[in-house]
């Protein structure tokens, strides 16, 4: 039974655009999918997998996972790889170690990022995990980047 009030989405559909968000106390072990954009405020160990829409990671949070997005935010901690579609930014209190795969990055002044940055032009971000899997001397040709900013 919905709630009386009418704001409330009452079909797949109306829920599958809205936006989700993980507390600040929260942890969660595993995996994370899904199709509606999701902020992280808490802990995260495995993997996110959010094909088609926008994480955000907030200043509180920590992940040690694996991600994959349309679009990716980052104000907090991430250990692992990030892989987006569309774009990756890291904002000045942000700190990534990992590698990134984008069509596009921006790193804030003040921001810690350890890996490595590969230019993904085509937005096959997401679909060339056997790629990835290879020694880079034996990938496609593609723009690659190695920077650490403290």
């Amino acid at each position: 039974m919905a709630p009386l009030d009418s704001s409330y989405p009452t079909s797949v559909s109306d829920r599958s655009s809205g936006s989700a968000r993980l507390g600040a106390s929260l942890h969660v072990k595993g995996e994370i999918t899904g199709n509606e954009d999701l902020t992280i405020d808490g802990s995260v160990e495995g993997l996110v997998h959010l094909e088609d829409r926008k994480l955000t990671i907030g200043a509180s949070a920590r992940l040690t996972a694996d991600v994959i997005a349309r679009e990716v935010v980052v104000y907090g901690n991430v250990k692992g790889n990030l892989r987006a579609r569309d774009r990756i930014e890291i904002k000045k209190d942000g700190s990534v170690v990992g590698d990134l795969t984008t069509a596009r990055i921006m790193i804030e002044d003040g921001a810690y990022f350890k890996g490595s940055i590969e230019i993904d032009k085509a937005g096959e971000a997401s679909s060339s995990d056997t790629d990835l899997d290879k020694p880079a001397y034996t990938r496609a040709s593609r723009a690659t980047a190695t920077t650490s900013a403290d």
